[in-house]
């Protein structure tokens, strides 16, 4: 039995090969802090959420422990995911949420929202110094 000796393939030109996903360049100096912002308020609104829930010894359903049941995650979400006109608004509109929020509920759940308010608000300026 002989075989015939055909050539090989010839493999593409190491310039012209395409990568399979595309290449993204390093991620702005604001995305952890963003990201940090979005983790800690969706964690501090899940124990405000919890606390409006029980029975034993409800939180009062007033307006500062609605807004931080409601608002704080998605618009952090929206600061670290959204293009770049719309983040920077979120931005800003979260760190105003999350004062107005704290303030109103500074002796219940709002305290939870600080470290998420100091991330969020770092990774907003930090956003805007950042060319769009």
């Amino acid at each position: 039995m002989t075989t015939q000796n055909a050539p090989a393939p010839a493999s593409p030109a190491p310039g012209t090969a395409t990568p399979a996903s595309p290449v993204r360049g390093p991620a702005p100096p604001s995305w952890a802090w963003r990201r940090s912002a979005l983790l800690l308020a969706g964690a501090a609104q899940l124990i405000t959420i919890s606390a409006l829930v029980p029975n034993d010894l409800p939180l009062a359903a007033t307006w500062s422990s609605l807004l931080l049941a409601t608002a704080p995650a998605p618009l952090a979400a929206a600061a670290a995911f959204a293009p770049a006109p719309l983040n920077r608004l979120a931005a800003a509109v979260g760190v105003l949420v999350l004062i107005a929020g704290i303030a109103g509920g500074i002796t219940h759940t709002g305290v939870f929202f600080v470290p998420a308010l100091v991330c969020l608000a770092v990774g907003g300026a930090k956003l805007w110094r950042e060319p769009s």
